[in-house]
C-alpha cells in the first residue's frame, strides 16, 4: 500500500497513474476537495481572482482528458478548477483520499514508513509501503526582509485575491515574474499610482502569435538549441522590441535560460504610463522608498511578488537527500532517491511547456517502477542501478540555467520527457495488461 500526499494536479495525476497500474493507494489532502491551489476556495490556496494559465489549454492538459472545445485557450481558475474535479470524477480518485486531512509526520521505519495524520482534531497513524510526495511548489511564501522599517502595508502575493485591496493606494510591486506583472496589471484599475520594482531582466513573451497561443507556435520544426534561441529571440523582439525600450532592464543571458514571463498587457500598461519601472529597492523608511539609481518614491502598499520556497514539513529534509545549502532534493530526474526505493518526489518540477501531462508522465514512471517492483521483475533492479549511475544528472539540454534558487528544480522539456519515456518504455516491456476497476483498491491498514 502507498500513500500520496496531496490531491493537487500532481497528486491527480499520482492516483490516475497508480489506479491504472492496479496499486493500492491513500490520498491525504489539507483541503475538503481535489484541485490544489487551483481551488480558490480552498484556504490553503494562493490563487487570486484574476488569474488565467499562463500556457495554454491543449500543452497543458492531461491528454486522457483534454479540456472541453468551449474553453478558451487560456482558461481561468475557475474553469481550471472544474477540470480537476471533473478529472478526479471521471477516474473515480475522490474515494481513495482522506479529504480534511493534515499529514503531521512522516518516518522512516525498517520496512516501509509511518506516517501520522491529523483530521477535526483527531490523529491516526498508517503504515505505508511507500510514499509519493505530491503537495506542490507554491504554497510557502519567499518573503525577504526589506530593507528598513515600512509604515504602510505589506502583503506576499500568496495573500492576493482581489484589485479591491488597491483601491485609492499608492503601489509598490516587489517583482517581474508571471505572478507579478498579472498583479501590476490588476492594480493598474484601482490604485493611484502602481510601479514595479525589478532587480534583473526578464524575457517577455507574447500570449498569441499571428493568432495562435504562442507555446503551440513553431513547434512542427524541431530547431538546435542555440538557433531556435536566436530565431524566437529575434521574432519576440520584433512583436515587442527590447524590455529597455519600456524602461525595464534588459536580460543578461538568453532566453529559455529562466522562465519568460507569458504577459501581453504589462508592457503595453508601462508603454502607457499606466505602471511605472523602477529599480531594486535600496531603503525603506516609513512610507518612503529609495530604488538603486537613487530615486525615492512615497507608497502605502507594497506587494511582494518575491515566489516561493519548497517546503516539505512533515519531513526530515535529510530523507530527502536535501543538503543544507541546495535549493532542491538532490533526486534522479528530480523524482527518485539514490538509495531508497520506497519514497518519490513528485511535481517538484518546472520545465517551459511542460503542463500536466509531462507531469503524468513523470507519474506513470513512478506507477511502473512501483508495479515492477512488486511483481519482482529485473527491470526494476536495472532502473534502480541507472538512477545511481545517472544521478546529479540535469537534463536541461544544454541551456545555461541561471543559478537561482527557483531554478534549481528546472529541466528542459523535451530532454526530460524523451527521458521519461524511455525508462518508461523499458519497464513496460512485456508487462501484462492490467484490468482495472476504481473501485477495488483496499483500505490501509493502520500501524
Amino acid at each position: 500500500m502507498h500513500a500520496i500526499i496531496g490531491a493537487g494536479p500532481i497528486g491527480l495525476a499520482a492516483a490516475r497513474q497508480l489506479q491504472r497500474h492496479a496499486i493500492p493507494f491513500v490520498g491525504f489532502e489539507l483541503h475538503s476537495d481535489v484541485g490544489g491551489l487551483w481551488d480558490i476556495s480552498n484556504p490553503h490556496s494562493t490563487m487570486y481572482e484574476s488569474a488565467h494559465l499562463i500556457s495554454s489549454k491543449s500543452t497543458t492538459a492531461f491528454a486522457e482528458f483534454p479540456m472541453p472545445d468551449e474553453v478558451p485557450h487560456y482558461p481561468r481558475h475557475q474553469q481550471i478548477g472544474q477540470y480537476f474535479r471533473d478529472y478526479a470524477e471521471h477516474f473515480g480518485l475522490r474515494q481513495h483520499y482522506q479529504f480534511n486531512t493534515r499529514v503531521l509526520k512522516l518516518e522512516r521505519l525498517d520496512q516501509g514508513w509511518r506516517l501520522l495524520s491529523e483530521c477535526a482534531g483527531q490523529q491516526r497513524e498508517w503504515q505505508f509501503d511507500g510514499v509519493l510526495i505530491a503537495n506542490g511548489t507554491l504554497h510557502t511564501p519567499n518573503q525577504p526582509a526589506l530593507p528598513g522599517s515600512f509604515a504602510g502595508e505589506l502583503l506576499h502575493s500568496s495573500a492576493y485575491k482581489s484589485a479591491n485591496i488597491f483601491t485609492g493606494k499608492r503601489v509598490l510591486v516587489v517583482g517581474c515574474g508571471n505572478s507579478a506583472c498579472d498583479i501590476a496589471v490588476d492594480a493598474v484599475h484601482r490604485a493611484a499610482s502602481v510601479d514595479l520594482s525589478v532587480r534583473r531582466g526578464y524575457h517577455f513573451l507574447p500570449k498569441f502569435i499571428l493568432g495562435k497561443p504562442t507555446d503551440t507556435f513553431g513547434g512542427a520544426i524541431k530547431l538546435p538549441r542555440r538557433l531556435k534561441q536566436l530565431v524566437d529571440g529575434l521574432l519576440v523582439r520584433a512583436l515587442l522590441g527590447k524590455p529597455s525600450q519600456y524602461g525595464l532592464p534588459d536580460p543578461d543571458y538568453r532566453l529559455y535560460e529562466s522562465h519568460p514571463v507569458m504577459n501581453s498587457l504589462v508592457l503595453h500598461h508601462i508603454g502607457h504610463g499606466d505602471i511605472q519601472p523602477r529599480g531594486d529597492i535600496r531603503k525603506v523608511d516609513g512610507h518612503s522608498v529609495t530604488f538603486a539609481d537613487g530615486s525615492q518614491a512615497d507608497y502605502d502598499l507594497i506587494l511582494q511578488a518575491t515566489g516561493y520556497k519548497l517546503d516539505y514539513p512533515f519531513i526530515d529534509r535529510a530523507e530527502l537527500n536535501w543538503p543544507q545549502d541546495a535549493g532542491a532534493p538532490h533526486l534522479y530526474l528530480n523524482v527518485f532517491h539514490p538509495l531508497h526505493r520506497d519514497l518519490f518526489m513528485l511535481g517538484m518540477i518546472e520545465a517551459s511547456g511542460l503542463g500536466w501531462q509531462g507531469r503524468a508522465e513523470q507519474a506513470e514512471l513512478v506507477a511502473l517502477v512501483i508495479r515492477r517492483q512488486l511483481d519482482g521483475h529485473a527491470s526494476a533492479a536495472r532502473f534502480h542501478e541507472q538512477v545511481q549511475q545517472r544521478f546529479g544528472q540535469r537534463l536541461d539540454g544544454g541551456y545555461a540555467y541561471l543559478q537561482l534558487e527557483r531554478m534549481a528544480y528546472y529541466v528542459h522539456k523535451d530532454s526530460y520527457r524523451a527521458a521519461l519515456k524511455a525508462h518508461s518504455a523499458e519497464l513496460r516491456a512485456d508487462l501484462a495488461p492490467q484490468i482495472l476497476s476504481n473501485n477495488t483498491a483496499p483500505l490501509a491498514r493502520e500501524a
